[in-house]
């Protein structure tokens, strides 16, 4: 590894980097603006001056922008050189020089980059006292706040935009000292990613406007580590509370998940937690005279669960304990998956492929490393937006290996490896329904039906090995297409296969299996990659139950009585005829949720559940990572835990899960009974954990306010909340050090008040925390198993007179369940449609805006049809999740 010298003192580097790189992985201080480890160097703001010198004999060396600099073996350095240290402090004076005195009012006050390296070039004063340059600011959508006069020209915001993510309604307009940051015109930005532009821009041009509609300063929110809950790929956040609501999520680097950002879902999605739908007391109905507050409320639960008469049912939004108390509480045989029929045959294959195969599970940041892609049945964008961000850099990482190759140039030479590779983009290939976002990347995008979806995978799987059965009675264009992929798939070392739920086809699945199994027995480091709907689908589905179908058969012949509910809309997991008769049939429901909802409404008993803010809690994602969410602020009242609920349940019932007090207790038991979790014990510290005989606090240092925050109430300031389940305090209280990489509840290190201190906090920029990335994997291939292949190839599909395949729909605002409860989210909801391709919408007779009238499971529908001609002939598309939209997830087909 090269040794450099920076101010006389030799270090080791890690070669490959450039400058400022090495310089903020070794934990020295040197100022910068449009350097991201994400994006790489433009050499843009010049706020990264050093003096670099010939040998040990010059004494004059030179300026060089660090960011631009690799380094090299024996390179001698100076940061504290008096030119580069008033060379960094001109530059800055010439940023700030427009840049308005509105730090007390702006909101990245105290959180503010800009503010960071304003101090660390000891710049104080200015000498401009003209008149300041001034720009219209725009209105982005209900997600950012635009002030455009704060602009210092870095770059980043686009970069990002555009480069990064893909966007295309973000631009740099002018030039000189009057580049403009933004739309054409006012209009909400449309890339599903445009939340990263808060954290990503080193001031504030753009704002978190959920937080402006609850403003407070971001050192007075109480934080923790946490997981977002928006869909099943586990990204890792960081909730802030003030005065009992939640006010904004930021994101948590992970080097194994979602590195530096968040889908605009996951980052604004949180206002259910403050919704005025909550359930906050709990409430006994049809039983007049009962006092439905404290521990009565639970002996009136513990007579209504009359022995065999008790069934429970699960949920993939409620975390492991959650599941695994409610299943032992009501016995094995008893306790039902809270999910669909299809959704749990999907889930349960998908988890047989990752137990059983010999194929690993691609992480988010594996996945960004593969050199060939191919996507099956799945719009990524809208079922799991941050792998679709993936993807966007797998795509473009085979032509940049190639340039550096070639012409040995550094990746992170970011402006200049963008002007070498141009448009070439690597393999990327998707088979799905109908068009996508990712299709203007693709090598190849092909719109069929996911029968022939399936069968053009099992096609490729045919070619790649011969012994595998071929495919009959292929239409022309699929033969090509299975063709091209298949010859682009056998060069390639790094392959990745993604499927999962959004088809709704267990045949789309097993075809991903067979040819991620084929490239592997090829000798490629294949890949796989499956999607699941929610937060913790993967690890309900590894805790084990029965058919949710089957309780519903349980009720209707009289074997049950009573239904405990966990966290659970059943109206959305059952369509609406079969969840009226099973609720008919139930004597007693007690439900135990966060929000009222249809399923509410149909309760006897009520108890209010802590959201992810309000709990502690274990869920596994779609590639099996268990990861812990821990709770972030005391919600009072009577909110707590479902596990918590059910285990005082279970004492009052004599259960022998009664002698279980603490989280960790409860930890112990689950791993004890079921191996398939062993190392979610360790995720995070045990409660007892202390450093240096002290809690980590969840507040920092800076934290204002306390004593005068419930003066209204009492002028003593009252005792803090305790925390006897987590290492973590709800004070400003404890170590100030750095904590375990699990609990780390905010980043913030001395002159680094910004998110930009994460790098104070990582092993190398961009690179793991020191305490390495939070999480375990649970599932890994079974490398010395013997793979079956599956030989079962369906029918192709043929369009039906008369009839229309229904074909589910996602939409990254509007199919996920809590997410609709913040506004902004509702405002970009699309309305209920059915979608048609021309030929089938002059077959039935209809135009654009028209209604189609139709049957679905007993339910009426009248939609109005929007056109679209990349959509399969013969198959109409249907959004899912939309409120009063009963749509099964599977295909199927219905009369019109």
């Amino acid at each position: 590894m090269p040794i450099i010298n920076i101010d006389n003192i030799p270090y080791e580097v890690k070669e490959g980097k450039n400058l400022l790189e090495a310089c903020l992985s070794l934990g020295l201080n040197l100022p910068y603006f449009c350097w991201h480890p994400a994006l790489g160097s433009v050499g843009a703001c010049r706020q990264c001056a050093v003096k670099i010198f010939k040998d040990a004999e010059d004494t004059r060396g030179k300026l060089m922008m660090a960011c631009m600099e690799p380094v090299k073996d024996g390179m001698r350095i100076s940061i504290n050189d008096s030119a580069a240290v008033a060379f960094r402090s001109n530059i800055i004076g010439l940023l700030m020089t427009n840049h308005p005195h509105d730090c007390a009012v702006c909101d990245e006050g105290g959180s503010c980059h800009l503010q960071d390296m304003t101090v660390m070039t000891g710049h104080a004063y200015r000498d401009y006292h003209f008149s300041k340059r001034t720009y219209r600011n725009q209105y982005l959508g209900p997600f950012i706040n635009h002030e455009m006069n704060r602009c210092i020209q870095c770059y980043r915001c686009v970069r990002f935009y555009k480069d990064f993510a893909g966007g295309k309604d973000l631009d740099v307009f002018a030039a000189h000292n009057h580049v403009y940051f933004g739309r054409q015109k006012d209009g909400i930005l449309e890339n599903e990613f445009s939340g990263n532009l808060v954290e990503v821009c080193p001031t504030g041009v753009f704002t978190d406007k959920t937080l402006k509609q609850h403003y407070t300063r971001k050192w007075d929110l109480t934080t923790a580590p946490s997981v977002c809950q928006g869909c099943g790929l586990g990204c890792n956040i960081i909730a802030g509370e003030r005065y009992g609501s939640l006010r904004q999520i930021t994101n948590r680097f992970n080097g194994a998940v979602n590195g530096y950002f968040l889908c605009d879902r996951g980052r604004y999605g949180y206002e259910f937690v403050n919704s005025k739908d909550r359930i906050r007391e709990p409430q006994v109905r049809h039983a007049p005279g009962d006092n439905a507050n404290g521990l009565p409320v639970l002996q009136h639960v513990r007579n209504r669960m009359k022995p065999g008469k008790v069934i429970g049912i699960g949920s993939p939004r409620a975390s492991i304990e959650s599941n695994y108390v409610l299943k032992e509480l009501v016995g094995p045989d008893n306790f039902y998956l809270g999910i669909g029929q299809t959704e749990h045959e999907l889930i349960h294959l998908m988890l047989k492929l990752l137990q059983q195969g010999p194929v690993r599970a691609a992480s988010m940041q594996e996945a960004a490393t593969a050199d060939a892609v191919i996507i099956l049945g799945e719009d990524l964008t809208n079922t799991a937006p941050m792998l679709a961000l993936s993807v966007r850099q797998a795509v473009r990482r085979m032509p940049v290996e190639n340039v550096i190759n070639t012409i040995h140039m550094p990746a992170w030479q970011d402006a200049a490896v963008r002007e070498a590779v141009q448009e070439s983009k690597g393999p990327l290939f998707i088979l799905n329904v109908l068009e996508t976002k990712l299709d203007e990347l693709a090598t190849g995008a092909y719109h069929t039906a996911p029968d022939n979806i399936a069968r053009i995978a099992f096609a490729v799987s045919h070619l790649l090995d011969g012994t595998l059965p071929e495919v009959t009675g292929m239409s022309e264009e699929g033969k090509q297409a299975a063709a091209t992929i298949a010859a682009a798939l056998k060069s390639a070392k790094k392959p990745l296969i993604i499927a999962g739920y959004g088809g709704g086809s267990e045949q789309v699945i097993r075809a991903a299996a067979n040819l991620a199994w084929a490239l592997k027995q090829q000798g490629a480091d294949a890949m796989l990659s499956f999607t699941v709907p929610e937060c913790n689908s993967m690890g309900l589905e590894m805790l084990g139950g029965c058919r949710l179908e089957s309780a519903v058969d349980v009720v209707l012949n009289g074997s049950a009585d009573t239904v405990l509910i966990l966290e659970n809309d059943l109206y959305r997991r059952l369509d609406h005829h079969t969840a009226h008769q099973f609720f008919e049939h139930c004597k007693d429901v007690i439900l135990i949720d966060h929000l009222y909802n249809a399923t509410a409404e149909k309760a006897s008993i009520l108890l209010p559940a802590g959201t992810f803010a309000e709990a502690d809690g274990t869920l596994v994602n779609n590639e099996g990572r268990a990861q812990r969410f821990l709770q972030v602020f005391n919600p009072g009242g009577s909110i707590q835990e479902s596990w918590r609920w059910l285990l005082q349940l279970a004492d009052i019932m004599g259960h022998e899960l009664r002698s279980l007090l603490h989280f960790d207790d409860l930890l112990k038991t689950i791993v004890a009974k079921y191996p398939v979790f062993a190392g979610i014990e360790t995720l995070t510290p045990p409660a007892d954990f202390r450093i240096a005989g002290q809690k980590i606090p969840r507040e920092s240092h800076r934290y204002s306010g306390r004593t005068a925050m419930l003066a209204n109430l009492n002028v003593s300031e009252p005792k803090p909340a305790e925390d006897p389940d987590t290492p973590l305090s709800f004070t400003m209280e404890g170590y100030r050090g750095e904590p375990p990489s699990s609990v780390i509840p905010f980043f913030w290190a001395p002159g680094w008040n910004s998110v930009q201190s994460v790098n104070k906090y990582q092993v190398e920029t961009g690179g793991p925390l020191h305490d390495g990335n939070p999480g375990k994997r649970l599932l890994e291939p079974n490398v010395n198993g013997q793979t079956k292949f599956y030989t079962n190839i369906p029918d192709p599909f043929i369009p039906v007179g008369g009839h229309l395949l229904l074909v589910p729909v996602y939409h990254i605002f509007g199919s996920e369940e809590l997410s609709v409860y913040t506004p902004g989210i509702a405002e970009r909801m699309p309305a209920p449609y059915i979608m048609l391709h021309s030929e089938d919408a002059r077959r039935f007779q209809v135009t654009a805006g028209s209604l189609l009238y139709f049957m679905n499971k007993g339910h009426q529908y009248a939609l109005p049809v929007v056109i679209n001609d990349t959509l399969q002939k013969g198959a109409a598309g249907i959004p899912v999740g939309l409120p009063s939209m009963q749509v099964s997830e599977a295909p199927q087909l219905v009369k019109i």
